[in-house]
């Protein structure tokens, strides 16, 4: 099962103390909000901005008029918040990192770089460094069933306890233009996924999704 230390560069992110301890990204999940409210009394005001509360931006950050920014949430530096993005709270927005029009965060963590610039929806997730979602690509957070997310390598089963897991994504994950990742899907570090592409499971590090029948090795 891949780890914190398999999928993420803790470098990459204002949130590296979130993690500690942690074996499985998922596990930090339920503590997003409280970290946020406990690191942004912290974050230098002369180069983070307090408009509202539990909110902190950096002031290099771009910020649209019509973006929607709900607390707990920090804004980390060089980011970008688009027109219509509509952040709805405990949400860690990383350095450099895009969020587009008409895309909604909720719960998460971007860590630095990483794009999601056109119509997205992440919710409960962890994306790693560098990962970029294509233009309409998703993450399903809930089971249509409503039962608890396991997640899923193999023959291996990991139980969250938790009934609303999005995805976690590595370094450098490039997921195709509407694609669906699945509650609980884990993509492995340089891993590509094809558009249009309804992933589950677990995709290992440096390799290609097509199908859930084809994962290839990248070559």
């Amino acid at each position: 099962m891949l780890t914190v230390a398999d999928l993420l560069d803790l470098n990459d992110t204002i949130a590296a103390d979130l993690f500690a301890g942690k074996t499985y990204p998922w596990e930090a999940l339920e503590e997003i909000g409280d970290y946020i409210r406990r690191l942004g009394p912290t974050l230098p005001p002369e180069e983070f901005d307090h408009p509202a509360e539990d909110v902190w931006i950096a002031k290099d950050a771009k910020v649209f008029p019509s973006a929607y920014i709900g607390g707990p949430c920090i804004i980390d530096h060089e980011a970008e918040i688009r027109h219509c993005a509509f952040i709805r709270g405990s949400a860690i927005v990383g350095k450099k990192a895009v969020v587009g029009n008409s895309v909604e965060l909720k719960n998460v963590v971007l860590f630095d770089y990483v794009q999601t610039p056109h119509y997205n929806y992440v919710g409960d997730s962890i994306l790693g460094s560098h990962a970029h979602m294509g233009a309409g690509s998703i993450t399903s957070n809930v089971k249509s069933d409503k039962t608890l997310v396991v997640i899923r390598e193999g023959t291996e089963q990991v139980p969250t306890g938790r009934k609303k897991v999005g995805a976690i994504l590595g370094n450098y994950v490039e997921v195709g233009c509407n694609s669906v990742l699945n509650p609980g899907t884990v993509i492995g570090p340089h891993s590509n996924v094809y558009p249009t592409s309804s992933v589950r499971g677990t995709i290992p590090p440096h390799h290609i999704y097509k199908n859930e029948h084809t994962i290839l090795p990248k070559k």
